[in-house]
C-alpha cells in the first residue's frame, strides 16, 4: 500500500467519509466537518492528496468546533497541533533518520522516499525547528535543524 491508500484506509477505519468536491477556489484544498472530508476535485497530485488527507484526518482526531477564523489564538493553536500530527504521521524524526540511512541527501530525495510534497516537508522541518530548536537526539542519531537539516550518527 502507498501512503495515500494508507490514509484512505485510516479514514475508513475511523468512520470518516472522503468525498471529492468542487470548490470554487483553488486555495481550498479540503475541508473537514462532522466525519466528512471534502477534497478539492481539482487536486490531482497523489502526494498533495496524501498530505492534505493526513491533515484532515488529524482535524477529525483533535478539533473542537469551527477553527476557520485563524485570527483567534485558540484556533491557531489547534491548527498547529493538527499540522504537527500530520507531519509526525507522514514524516517524523524517525522517518528523517530512515531517509538518511537510505542515502537521501536533499529535500527532493527525502520527499520522494516519504511520499510527501517538498512544500509539506519544508513546513514540517520549520515546525520541527520551532519545536526542537537546534536539534534533537533520537537513539544514536542527532537530527539537527540549524542552519539546515542534517543527521549525524553518534557513536
Amino acid at each position: 500500500m502507498n501512503n495515500l491508500e494508507i490514509m484512505e484506509q485510516e479514514a475508513a477505519d475511523r468512520g470518516i467519509e472522503v468525498i471529492d468536491y468542487y470548490f470554487e477556489s483553488d486555495r481550498i484544498k479540503a475541508l473537514y466537518k462532522d466525519g466528512i472530508i471534502a477534497m478539492n476535485i481539482r487536486m490531482r497530485s497523489y502526494r498533495q492528496r496524501t498530505c492534505i488527507l493526513a491533515e484532515e484526518i488529524a482535524h477529525h482526531i483533535t478539533n473542537v468546533g469551527n477553527i476557520l477564523d485563524q485570527t483567534d489564538v485558540a484556533n491557531r493553536k489547534q491548527e498547529r497541533r493538527v499540522r504537527l500530527l500530520a507531519f509526525d504521521r507522514l514524516i517524523g524524526l524517525r522517518g528523517l533518520i530512515q531517509c538518511f540511512l537510505a542515502g537521501d541527501r536533499n529535500r527532493y530525495e527525502v520527499a520522494e522516499r516519504l511520499e510527501v510534497t517538498e512544500e509539506f516537508l519544508a513546513e514540517a522541518l520549520e515546525m520541527y525547528r520551532g519545536k526542537y530548536g537546534e536539534g534533537k537526539q533520537i537513539g544514536n542519531f542527532w537530527v539537527s535543524f540549524e542552519p539546515y537539516l542534517s543527521i549525524v550518527e553518534i557513536n
